[in-house]
């Protein structure tokens, strides 16, 4: 269940609303306006692979930091399900968090992008985006924590960094073709963040009636 939520976690971290109004530009630095799909597709893949490293060895992180306190995970997973329910209160609008809702801008000379340096500019986003994905990211570095395995949460991480990679990849394909998909999300934030503030706060609940459980055991 753990793998489908921090998945489904990074497709949503794509469509959050700091991240998807700049999709088209971010595409154009890849070389989407260039002449050379191949040369969008190659750059893509770079940014796509630096982002993700380092969401990996973030969980590595949190994976060894689990399993440093598992014989204190029951009362981790109260007090981390208290906070992924504080943030999902956050995307839905009850509350309002200003570190969770920055919007960056990017600035880089698309001219000099390659492979190599795409993967810097991966690594680049994934440092300076994190409070504006913070929400999401925090879940699955909550999850990977709780597993208490080096392992399962590398793993954990790699699937959100999939979930945030492959759209990435398929939008620098399709751009043209999901302008229109573009607008409607778009269009729609307020219900897609009440969904995604939803599905945090399920998984605050999960990980706060497991510690529960694990306490009374």
């Amino acid at each position: 269940m753990e793998y489908l939520i921090t998945f489904v976690e990074g497709l949503a971290s794509f469509i959050s609303p700091c991240i998807l109004p700049v999709i088209p530009l971010y595409i154009s630095y890849f070389g989407a306006s260039s002449e050379s799909g191949k040369r969008a597709i190659t750059n893509s893949i770079g940014f796509v692979t630096g982002f993700s490293l380092v969401f990996i060895l973030l969980g590595i992180f949190a994976g060894t930091f689990g399993k440093l306190v598992h014989q204190y995970t029951n009362y981790i997973n109260i007090i981390l399900g208290l906070f992924l329910i504080i943030i999902g209160l956050n995307y839905m609008g009850v509350i309002f968090i200003k570190l969770l809702n920055k919007s960056k801008e990017i600035k880089k000379d698309k001219k000099d992008l390659n492979l190599i340096s795409s993967v810097f500019f991966g690594i680049i986003f994934s440092l300076s985006w994190t409070p504006c994905v913070g929400a999401f990211l925090s879940s699955a570095l909550i999850l990977a924590s709780t597993t208490g395995s080096v392992l399962k949460g590398a793993i954990l991480l790699l699937l959100y960094s999939l979930g945030l990679a492959i759209p990435f990849i398929v939008t620098t394909l399709l751009l043209e073709k999901l302008k229109k998909t573009f607008d409607f999300i778009k269009k729609h934030y307020n219900i897609i963040n009440k969904i995604a503030g939803s599905i945090l706060i399920l998984s605050g609940l999960w990980n706060i009636i497991s510690g529960i459980l694990g306490i009374i055991r």
